[in-house]
């Protein structure tokens, strides 16, 4: 095995980057609904949009039951297409599998049948003392409960059939695509974790529960507080350095325990398949929102566990979130914080996605972004079902579906920029401001025409970048900025103004010489006009557009 031709994550810049065939690649992705991977020809149209769309890779589950109907007897004929599929159908079009094993959503909808039927050999998670099957209240609001079965999280036999199967699938992938490499990452599970209870209530759980904490995972926990949230750390400082999970852990136990079995759980099913073929492996996660356990897939790798999953589960490469709640920077702000990469999976398809893309690739050097059920972009929001698995329905985003030309033109600018871009990932030369992330600061006046805008700093110039106000009533406006040297840089934006200023006080004059509009073609930037006069008194990119500015700064 030519390991250093695999795709796999190394450090660039000080920042982890995806490499694929040897460069630096960003995961422009989508991924699709559940079920429509199960179906190659129902994916025929699928990567059409994808293609229209600008992406470059996208995410599809591949399900236990559909590769091993019968225990032993295993079946990789879809995901053989859909390979064949990315090859065949779509310009680079690279995949990330998602394995939906034992948890799909913190259930076990996926698993095979004979997984489902032998509760003996593959027991159930209880929520409540000896029941299989419990109630879940659907939230802390409404007082109406949901029947809820998962797998448990303590079979060892649900844990190694899971790990055999998946060693498998990662071996089909090795065989057929290690000379091509289509698969470039592979997700183990899908938020993972339990619903409707901090942790299991069986009467082996009850057990376990109350044993000692591994001495080792104790001492790691206590030597690893200052990256924590308060609240773990708040728990491991007042705990005892030994003794049962609730001595040592106290009020965040029984959320550490499950999250120690899970993550342990996951770590060996992820271990099986990268022995076999070691692809970039992921683990997503439905965010906690500063809720109960519980209420949240207790036991996932939400970042308020993230020291827990890092001892148990070394094998994952990047904790993921699946963000679906307005307070997008401060999720991505809370998964970037320790110097991880941002690994976007699942986000929503309402009118901030083409600015989040910008901003993440931008700001965030993003590993990779990742609109859920894609093929819906355009279309007015409709899932309530997203309810019952962590999306915030009261966004006010959602009642305005992200336009499908604009995410199609920014996704192609950015497809066809993204060897710039990679190369330029861990660096101060590129960055990105959004509406969403940055609103202008009111002035001390209160004159709206005075509100200060967001600006970029790449030290011998400025770019400011003015969103919604009251001469663009548009709020979803995004600029990034790749700079070329001290003179040049690139611009990538929607729905703003910009400006430029010298950030030399020895030269505080910057005049334009030449402002270009265009589109790059297979890697060649072809200009379009040359903006002056008007266009750069006023540089308004009132659609998609990527120009080439070109200036000098003067006494």
């Amino acid at each position: 095995m030519k390991k250093h031709n695999l795709p796999h994550i190394e450090i660039k810049n000080g920042h982890p980057t995806m490499i694929v065939n040897g460069k630096p690649f960003i995961m422009l992705a989508g991924e699709v609904h559940n079920s429509d991977s199960s179906s190659p020809a129902y994916m025929e149209k699928i990567w059409g949009i994808a293609k229209e769309l600008g992406m470059n890779t996208l995410l599809l589950p591949v399900t236990w039951e559909m590769v091993e109907p019968e225990e032993g007897s295993f079946d990789f004929s879809i995901p053989k297409a859909l390979i064949d599929q990315a090859r065949a159908r779509a310009r680079d079009m690279k995949i990330a599998f998602l394995w939906f094993g034992s948890w799909k959503n913190a259930e076990c909808m996926y698993a095979p049948a004979w997984v489902k039927q032998d509760l003996v050999r593959f027991p159930r998670a209880q929520i409540e003392k000896g029941k299989n099957k419990a109630g879940r209240q659907v939230s802390p609001s409404i007082p109406v409960k949901i029947p809820y079965t998962t797998l448990s999280y303590l079979g060892k036999e649900t844990m190694e059939a899971d790990a055999r199967a998946f060693a498998r699938l990662m071996g089909f992938i090795k065989e057929y695509d290690e000379e091509q490499n289509t698969v470039i990452a592979v997700q183990v599970e899908n938020e993972t974790g339990l619903l409707g209870a901090a942790r299991e209530v069986s009467d082996e759980a009850d057990a376990v529960f109350s044993s000692a904490v591994p001495e080792e995972f104790a001492a790691y926990m206590r030597a690893h507080t200052d990256t924590m949230t308060e609240e773990i750390r708040s728990s491991v400082l007042n705990g005892k350095e030994s003794g049962t999970w609730s001595e040592v852990f106290g009020e965040s136990a029984e959320e550490l325990f499950s999250a120690y079995h899970v993550a342990r759980y996951v770590n060996h099913v992820a271990a099986a398949g990268k022995a076999v073929y070691p692809l970039p492996m992921t683990a997503n996660c439905w965010l906690d929102k500063g809720g109960t356990p519980g209420d949240y897939p207790t036991g996932g790798p939400v970042s308020k566990v993230y020291e827990v999953w890092k001892y148990c589960a070394p094998t994952i490469d990047v904790h993921c979130p699946d963000i679906y709640v307005p307070q997008f920077k401060e999720v991505c702000d809370e998964f970037t914080r320790r110097g991880d990469a941002l690994f976007i999976p699942e986000s929503a398809t309402h009118s901030y996605a083409a600015p989040r893309l910008l901003y993440t690739v931008g700001h965030y050097h993003a590993m990779c972004y990742s609109p859920f059920g894609f093929d819906d972009i355009g279309h007015p929001f409709s899932a309530v079902q997203g309810f019952l698995f962590g999306m915030d329905v009261t966004d006010p985003a959602l009642k305005t579906p992200q336009n499908y030309e604009e995410y199609s033109q920014i996704g192609n600018i950015l497809r066809e920029m993204m060897p710039m871009l990679a190369e330029a990932y861990g660096t101060d030369r590129l960055k990105a401001v959004s509406a969403e992330t940055d609103p202008a600061m009111q002035h001390p006046s209160g004159n709206p025409f005075m509100a200060i805008p967001p600006m970029m700093d790449f030290g011998s110039f400025r770019v400011i970048g003015m969103f919604q106000g009251p001469t663009n009533p548009r709020n979803d406006g995004a600029l990034l900025c790749l700079k070329v040297s001290d003179t040049e840089c690139w611009l990538v934006g929607n729905a703003c103004t910009v400006s430029f200023s010298s950030a030399d006080e020895s030269r505080p004059n910057l005049d334009y010489l030449a402002v270009e509009e265009g589109r790059f073609d297979n890697g060649q930037w072809i200009p379009g006009r040359r903006l002056n006069g008007d266009e750069t008194a006023q540089m308004a990119m009132s659609g998609p557009s990527v120009w080439h500015v070109r200036f000098f700064t003067y006494q």
